[in-house]
């Protein structure tokens, strides 16, 4: 299944620890698509997460469903590792 970051720009802070993990898995089950992890902003109004889906469509339902943005998606291939190798995503 193709691996997908996601850039998300909040207009307020991301609260940490996020409460509402639980309910957007939930969400994400039924569409199908696997966050697998974020990285957040030292202001914590933007975030890039790590997804597993079959689509970007996918990505933007449970986007949609779960209340959060999803302002750039791009499908990534792999890591560059600093020893200049490709390894896999996760």
């Amino acid at each position: 299944m193709p691996y997908f970051i996601i850039e998300r720009n909040y207009a307020e802070n991301v609260p940490v620890p996020f409460e509402a993990a639980p309910d957007i898995n939930l969400i994400n089950d039924e569409e199908d698509v696997r966050w697998v992890f974020s990285f957040l902003s030292v202001d914590h109004r933007k975030s890039y997460c790590l997804y597993e889906a079959d689509s970007k469509e996918a990505i933007l339902a449970a986007a949609a469903r779960n209340g959060v943005p999803a302002d750039v998606i791009t499908e990534v291939e792999g890591r560059l590792m600093p020893s200049g190798l490709l390894a896999s995503v996760t």
